[in-house]
C-alpha cells in the first residue's frame, strides 16, 4: 500500500482544524474525497486541502476507491454515516461521542467486528505518554481489584454550549469552517450539551484505564441560561460491583485550560491521574508507593495521535488504543445519564 486512500465525511471546525492538517502532512495519505453541506463551504475546504472530489451527497463519497473514512459530522448524525462506511468495507474513525444512543454504538462495534474492519474514536489523550504509563499500572494491577472510580472534568466551554443566548437558529450563521457551528454544540436533540461534548472525553479514559462497564446510573444536570447541560453529577455502579462519580462543569474562566481528573481506588491501592497538573503516582497499602515523572505539560491536550494510529492501523501497523468499545462503554454511559435525568433522577440499568 503506498497511500492510504481518506475520504471525510462532514468538515466542519474540528475536522478542519485538526483531523484534516494532520493526515496532510502525511506523504503516506492521499486525501481522496470530502463530504459537507453547503456549497461554497465545501468548495474551500476541497481548494484548502487539494481534495480531488468533492460531494454534498455521502454516498456519493463512499462510492470512491477508499481505505479509511474519518466521519466528522455533527454528533446525531455520525450513526448512520459510521454505519455506512462500515457497510462498504471501509476502516472508521468516528469522532465522539460515537453515536448519541447504546444499541446504535454497540451495532457499530459489531459491524466493524463482523467485516475485520477498524473502528477508532479519536480520544487525544490516550495518545499521550503519561496515559500510556497509566494503562500499562493498571495492567500490571497495582491497584488489585477496582472497588471504586472518580472521574471529573471542567474545561472553558461555557460560550461552546450556552452560546450567546439566543436559539441557534436565531444566530448568525457560521461563514467560516473552523468555528463551531452552534447547531451541533447547542441543541440538545443535535447532541449538544456538556456530557456529548466533554464528558465523553473524560468517561473514555476511564473506561480504557479500568476496563469496566456501567451497570446502573443515576444522574442529574443543570443548564442556567443555557439550553442544553452545563454542569453534569452521577453515581455509577459498575460491571464489577464497584460504585463511583462522573461529574463535569463547562464554566471554567477562559484560557484555564482542562481539568481532567480520574482516581482508581482498588483493594490494594490508588491510582491517581490528574492531567491539569501532569501527575500520576500510585499509592499501595504495602507502601509501595510509586510517583512517575513527566514533563510539566504531559497532560496538555492534543489529538494528533488518533488519526495518526489511524493510518497505521490500516497499513497494519500499531494498536489502537481507542477502539470502538470504549467509545460504545462512553455512549451507553451518557444515555443512561441523561435517561436518568428524564425521569427526575431515577436509577437506570445500563444493557
Amino acid at each position: 500500500m503506498d497511500k492510504v486512500r481518506i475520504g471525510f465525511i462532514g468538515a466542519g471546525w474540528w475536522a478542519t482544524t485538526n483531523h484534516m492538517p494532520v493526515l496532510a502532512k502525511r506523504e503516506d495519505v492521499e486525501m481522496a474525497g470530502v463530504c459537507r453541506l453547503g456549497s461554497e463551504m465545501l468548495q474551500r475546504v476541497k481548494e484548502k486541502f487539494d481534495f480531488p472530489f468533492a460531494t454534498e451527497d455521502y454516498h456519493e463519497l463512499l462510492d470512491q476507491e477508499l481505505d479509511g473514512v474519518v466521519v466528522t459530522s455533527p454528533h446525531h448524525l455520525h450513526h448512520e454515516h459510521a454505519r455506512a462506511a462500515l457497510l462498504r468495507g471501509y476502516h472508521v474513525m468516528c469522532e465522539k461521542p460515537m453515536t448519541l444512543e447504546a444499541d446504535q454504538a454497540w451495532e457499530l462495534v459489531n459491524l466493524a467486528k463482523e467485516r475485520n474492519l477498524h473502528l477508532i474514536v479519536p480520544y487525544g489523550w490516550h495518545y499521550k505518554p503519561i496515559v500510556n504509563q497509566a494503562k500499562q499500572l493498571m495492567e500490571e494491577g497495582v491497584v488489585g481489584n477496582i472497588e471504586y472510580v472518580l472521574c471529573h472534568m471542567a474545561s472553558s466551554t461555557k460560550e461552546l454550549f450556552g452560546g450567546s443566548g439566543l436559539a441557534p437558529e436565531q444566530q448568525q450563521p457560521v461563514l467560516s469552517f473552523t468555528q463551531p457551528d452552534p447547531t451541533t454544540w447547542q441543541v440538545k436533540e443535535n447532541g449538544g450539551g456538556y456530557a456529548h461534548g466533554q464528558i465523553t472525553h473524560s468517561s473514555g479514559l476511564m473506561f480504557w484505564l479500568t476496563g469496566l462497564r456501567a451497570k446502573e446510573v443515576t444522574a442529574r444536570m443543570s443548564a442556567p441560561n443555557s439550553s442544553v447541560d452545563m454542569y453534569d453529577a452521577a453515581t455509577v455502579t459498575f460491571d464489577n460491583g464497584a460504585i463511583g462519580v462522573v461529574s463535569g462543569a463547562a464554566t471554567l474562566p477562559p484560557g484555564s485550560g482542562f481539568q481532567v481528573d480520574v482516581r482508581i481506588f482498588g483493594s490494594e491501592g490508588v491510582l491517581n491521574l490528574d492531567l491539569e497538573r501532569a501527575r500520576l503516582d500510585v499509592l499501595r497499602h504495602d507502601g509501595n508507593h510509586r510517583r512517575i515523572e513527566v514533563a510539566p505539560d504531559a497532560g496538555r491536550y492534543d489529538c494528533d495521535g488518533p488519526p495518526n494510529r489511524f493510518v497505521e492501523l490500516i497499513k497494519g501497523e500499531g494498536t489502537n488504543d481507542s477502539p470502538g468499545e470504549v467509545g460504545a462503554r462512553s455512549v451507553e454511559l451518557l444515555d443512561a445519564m441523561f435517561q436518568s435525568v428524564t425521569e427526575g433522577g431515577k436509577a437506570v440499568r445500563v444493557g
